[in-house]
């Protein structure tokens, strides 16, 4: 029988996580009643995941890397990969509730012009995170400089499925044919704006993507730790420069810096005020918006990873 869903799980020393993932999968397996696979890639853990993924009954295959690797690029070969007709990409932090991957598969189904679907994302408390955006431009960063962004650039709202620009890939259900047309994920994208860039180039491809509500994952979101997460902020500003000058010109780029970096100008002076907000996290926003060249992300976190494993 052919696969129709694969499963494809990217971990990055999470094994608790990465557990709790595919024990959710495995519910979702069983009530599916299709031919699935769970395929895990495990981005040079030293916490034991890939050992833990070989282990538990959902997975079909594991991919352990030696090497640490963008996520970008693992996400291109898991899809590659992948068996299955549809292939639904998940970070280690996700789980999905009842149901989301039978939403997900008919949301895409009902509409064969659309080559990817994404479900909405909620953080453990069960408050809602936003999972789906209009694609980056001078004028999206202008309605965030005037704060108007909720209204206007988030497009997660709503009960009824929608067609988005982009949506997270945090629970991302992706038709593997369009996936193969535009050329898989971009590796120069190493964490942040990969799949932004990817529902870009679906777009320029004549394919569109779907926000599907009914279709819910939580997102616990393990990935900042410390006051200032100084390589996670480098990382976010570099690559969404990298995605303004790939799909812009040069002078939209540049507009996109100086305006996001007033918005964080003018978060890092309200957070001198306000509880529970660090202005020396908004402010380093700032300086890394404006020179995104420079500055230690998570590319060079990678490298001394992979140089330490070398010891």
């Amino acid at each position: 029988m052919a696969v129709e869903i694969s499963f494809c799980v990217v971990n990055t020393e999470l094994r608790e996580l990465l557990l709790c993932c595919l024990d959710a999968i495995a519910r979702e397996q069983a009530a599916l009643g299709l031919e699935t696979e769970v395929l895990v890639l495990d981005n040079a853990s030293n916490d034991g995941s890939p050992s833990a993924a070989r282990r538990h009954p959902a997975t079909t295959e594991v991919i352990a890397l030696q090497r640490r690797r963008g996520k970008g690029e693992n996400d291109s070969v898991l899809l590659q990969r992948a068996r299955g007709r549809l292939c639904l990409l998940l970070n280690e932090d996700s789980e999905l509730l009842p149901g989301a991957t039978e939403r997900l598969r008919a949301a895409l189904d009902g509409r064969p012009d659309c080559g990817a679907a994404g479900a909405r994302l909620q953080r453990p408390d069960g408050r809602q995170q936003p999972s789906a955006w209009r694609f980056p431009t001078p004028l999206t960063a202008l309605v965030g400089a005037l704060f108007l962004h909720r209204r206007y650039t988030v497009q997660s709202r709503g009960k009824e499925i929608r067609e988005v620009d982009w949506a997270q890939s945090a629970a991302l259900l992706v038709r593997r044919e369009a996936a193969e047309q535009v050329g898989w994920f971009d590796p120069d994208f190493f964490v942040y704006s990969d799949e932004v860039d990817f529902c870009k180039r679906l777009r320029d491809a004549g394919w569109r993507t779907l926000y599907v509500p009914q279709a819910v994952a939580i997102h616990h979101e393990q990935l900042s730790t410390g006051a200032v997460p100084e390589r996670r902020i480098v990382e976010l500003s570099r690559n969404r420069d990298l995605y303004m000058r790939k799909h812009h010109t040069g002078a939209a780029a540049w507009a996109v810096r100086l305006l996001t970096a007033f918005t964080y100008a003018l978060r890092s002076i309200a957070a001198l005020v306000l509880p529970g907000h660090d202005p020396r996290r908004y402010w380093r926003h700032v300086t890394a918006t404006l020179r995104p060249a420079q500055g230690e992300g998570l590319r060079e976190a990678a490298s001394e990873h992979n140089r330490g494993r070398r010891l």
